[in-house]
């Protein structure tokens, strides 16, 4: 198995370079100017001037790619030309929301989809089974902006008054604050990759109120996320329900399911003991792909409420052209998703003894 996720390590390489350099080619021609969507209308054609050589942007395209591609190499994303702060530090500022978001949404998708799909496959051609199809027909076609909007107008708006009312933006209520782990534990001091690990963890609030036991922050950061990732985890629910019925189905009508019912097995014993555990492999699948649409779907469920993660910064790095922004977090969730793939496919020989990965 080591040399299995040894080669896919190695062939991740030349699909990152490819990344880089399609993002970056495509960063060049959205339309507009830096400069303009930076300073404004009225800057004049000397600031401009200035503003290119200040940031690289007067050398020939080739010349900026080489000195991308040198920075990258030596683990520099380079600075934010709309928040002038260094990607890096952008990242470990804004990604653990969107990770926090995802897994929530996840968790929210697989919760409820594989046990709809259970249901729908055990009581196939009944109206349960119509039930669950006709409703995960509804989750993959309604759009996530809508569903943000509706959910947010319900709970914040009609629900207002009740014990039912959930927050509709941000990730914290007003006078409610969660200590990062660095206060917490007294280690303020600590500089470099230390310093960095503890930001990024502290900028998930609800581990970091676990880790600390700061139980109103934590309580609060859960509310805030429930309506972003029912939003968010919507579209996942629906096709994993699907998937899952349509892979129990196909194991159900398979001999040696037939002939565990022959020996008098409950149904759901066979369910759960034989046709589950045979039918996981395309629902391990479909599970690690929705990673990926969780990360593309964050741009507009972050948008709608109103959470600083990757999909709002990028969406704003793509409004006011900043170019290295949109890079380095391109380049980040692609590696996320590459991860999260070899991960799937180490899964399958755990999963399933007679796969062998060697």
């Amino acid at each position: 198995m080591a040399q299995y996720i040894i080669r896919r390590l190695l062939i991740t390489i030349p699909i990152i370079a490819a990344v880089i350099f399609l993002v970056f080619l495509l960063a060049r021609v959205l339309p507009g100017d830096p400069c303009i969507a930076t300073l404004g209308e009225r800057a004049t054609a000397a600031q401009c001037q200035q503003f290119r050589i200040r940031f690289g942007l007067d050398q020939p395209i080739p010349v900026q790619f080489l000195l991308y591609a040198q920075d990258l190499l030596s683990g520099d994303l380079g600075t934010s030309i709309k928040f002038r702060l260094p990607v890096t530090e952008l990242i470990i500022q804004r990604l653990p929301t969107t990770i926090e978001l995802s897994f929530y949404a996840l968790v929210f998708a697989i919760g409820i989809g594989v046990p709809l799909g259970i249901i729908s496959a055990y009581r196939r051609n009944s109206a349960a089974d119509a039930g669950v199809m006709g409703l995960a027909n509804i989750g993959i076609s309604v759009p996530v902006f809508v569903l943000g909007l509706v959910l947010a107008y319900v709970f914040a708006i009609l629900l207002k008054d009740t014990p039912f009312a959930l927050p509709p933006s941000g990730r914290l209520s007003p006078g409610v604050r969660v200590d990062s782990l660095a206060e917490v534990w007294g280690l303020e001091h600590l500089d470099g990759l230390p310093r960095a690990g503890l930001d990024f963890v502290s900028n998930m609030y609800t581990v970091t109120a676990l880790l600390t036991l700061q139980w109103e922050g934590f309580i609060d950061a859960a509310r805030h996320l429930i309506l972003p990732a029912i939003a968010l985890g919507t579209i996942p629910l629906a096709i994993i329900a699907r998937i899952t019925r349509s892979s129990l189905l196909e194991v159900m009508g398979r001999d040696y399911v037939r002939t565990a019912r022959a020996k008098g097995l409950a149904d759901w014993a066979v369910l759960r003991k034989h046709a589950l555990r045979n039918a996981i492999l395309p629902i391990v699948t479909i599970i690690g792909l929705q990673v990926g649409l969780l990360l593309s779907g964050a741009v507009l469920t972050e948008t709608v409420f109103g959470l600083s993660g990757v999909g709002k910064t990028v969406t704003d790095a793509i409004a006011g052209r900043d170019y290295v922004v949109i890079q380095g977090f391109t380049l980040i969730i692609a590696i996320g998703f590459l991860m999260v793939n070899l991960l799937v496919d180490v899964s399958y020989a755990w999963l399933d003894p007679r796969i062998r990965l060697s």
